[in-house]
Formats: C-alpha cells, sequence, structure tokens
C-alpha cells in the first residue's frame, strides 16, 4: 500500500515530518514530533493514523499518541484510557469516530484529518 498523493502533498507542504510503514494490513502514517497546544504534559507527540485498504473511501478511525498525554492541571482526557502495542510501541489510543456524513469521500484526506486531530487536542488542553 502506498500513501495517496494528496496526501503526501499536504504532509510535505505542511512541512510534518512523517513516516509510512505497513502493520497489520493497515497502512500506518506517523507524524514525528508533532506540536501540540499549550495545556497538556508534553509539547511534542509522535501521532499515529491507521488507513485500512479502503481508505481515502472510508475515513481513519482514532488514532494513536505517544507520550501519553494528559492536562497539566491533571484528570484524564476522555476516550484515552486504552493502551495498544503498534511497531513495539506503547500507544494511547484517541477513540474518535467521525459521523458517517462527517467525511467526503475524494474530498478529505489526511488534511481534513489534522485538522480534526488539532482541534481535538486542544479541546483536551483546555
Amino acid at each position: 500500500m502506498k500513501l495517496p498523493e494528496p496526501d503526501a502533498a499536504f504532509l510535505e507542504r505542511a512541512g510534518i515530518p512523517h513516516r509510512v510503514f505497513e502493520e497489520g494490513g493497515m497502512l500506518n502514517v506517523e507524524l514525528l514530533d508533532f506540536p501540540l497546544p499549550a495545556g497538556l504534559n508534553a509539547r511534542h507527540a509522535s501521532v499515529l493514523f491507521r488507513l485500512s485498504p479502503s481508505y481515502p473511501d472510508t475515513p481513519p478511525d482514532m488514532w494513536w499518541i505517544i507520550p501519553h498525554l494528559t492536562p497539566v492541571g491533571g484528570g484524564q482526557i476522555p476516550a484515552t484510557e486504552v493502551i495498544e502495542t503498534i511497531d513495539q510501541r506503547s500507544w494511547q489510543r484517541w477513540s474518535r469516530h467521525l459521523d458517517p456524513a462527517a467525511w467526503r469521500s475524494g474530498i478529505d484526506g489526511l488534511e481534513s484529518y489534522v485538522r480534526l486531530l488539532r482541534n481535538e487536542l486542544s479541546s483536551a488542553a483546555a
């Protein structure tokens, strides 16, 4: 599997360092040293998107983050309690599911998914 050209172009244009690898029948896109908003217990993280063979017709489902994030004021970020091993590393799973009408096949891709990621990270940091 290969990352679709519009997604590769977006990551390059946005200057987001990344690596792509296959595991478990999924195409994995790891955003490296991704900047986090103030209010979380880390300044940068690795963020993993797992793309199914039917992507981009179907959206990514959830993302995974290292290190495990919490708000600096304490507490837990909702729907991040599960830890999963992917690529022999321990990832915090962020269980986020799009409404089926929210993904526009042929239009949406990693650019819109990174926008959702940033919004969720900002909400978690607030």
